[in-house]
């Protein structure tokens, strides 16, 4: 992480004014997207400015480095980053392998097909060379997403969500969420109706614009 910090304090001036569309700066901005994905870290305006710079330098782009960037923006979904990253790489590059690969993998995730994504996962596991923490960055933003979604889940269906976690691996995301488990089986997410904030809507109509209407329809 040290040399993440170093290098984004670095990336920052870059960042400012005429310079970071200057294509110049790709190299250092492509080890800094590297940076990222080995340590574990992520700076989204970053990898915009890369991904910027391919679109007005075509013969400058790198497929490897755009496929990190995909990546890195799935480790942050619930956000819109994919979607962000997605919309600056044009059509023929999205046909490309590995790109293509990553984009299917995102679209399950997105749709919340997560079994299927992580068959999909296991059949390209050459996509996650280089990138630290992938894989349970993804589970957090399933774990997300059964938090906002169940009140009770089968603990066979979770493992299977979250990639057919062993007992223990399981036991481990569950006290990481405050989940409990009881005899049969079902795991207690929350009481969804808790969740629940009721809002109150007030309207405020004066006598005036009453007056008016009342007088309009005589």
């Amino acid at each position: 992480m040290a040399m993440f910090e170093q290098m984004r304090a670095n990336v920052g001036k870059l960042l400012k004014g005429i310079d970071r569309y200057n294509p110049e700066n790709l190299a250092t901005l492509e080890r800094y997207v590297e940076t990222q994905a080995k340590e574990n870290a992520y700076d989204l305006e970053a990898n915009l400015a890369v991904l910027k710079l391919y679109q007005f330098n075509p013969a400058f782009f790198q497929t490897t480095v755009t496929a990190q960037i995909l990546l890195k923006a799935l480790t942050n979904l619930p956000h819109t980053d994919f979607t962000l990253c997605k919309c600056m790489i044009d059509q023929a590059h999205q046909e490309e392998r590995p790109i293509r690969q990553i984009l299917y993998l995102g679209d399950l995730l997105e749709t919340c097909h997560f079994q299927a994504f992580w068959q999909a996962l296991d059949e390209n596991m050459d996509l996650l060379e280089g990138i630290t923490g992938f894989e349970d960055s993804v589970r957090k933003f399933i774990c997300h997403v059964v938090g906002i979604t169940y009140q009770h889940i089968d603990r066979w269906l979770l493992a299977e969500m979250l990639g057919d976690l062993t007992d223990n691996q399981l036991k481990v995301w569950m006290s990481k969420y405050g989940w409990s488990a009881d005899e049969s089986g079902q795991i207690f997410i929350c009481s969804q109706e808790e969740s629940i904030k009721p809002k109150n809507i007030v309207e405020k109509i004066d006598f005036d614009s009453v007056s008016s209407i009342m007088a309009s329809s005589q």
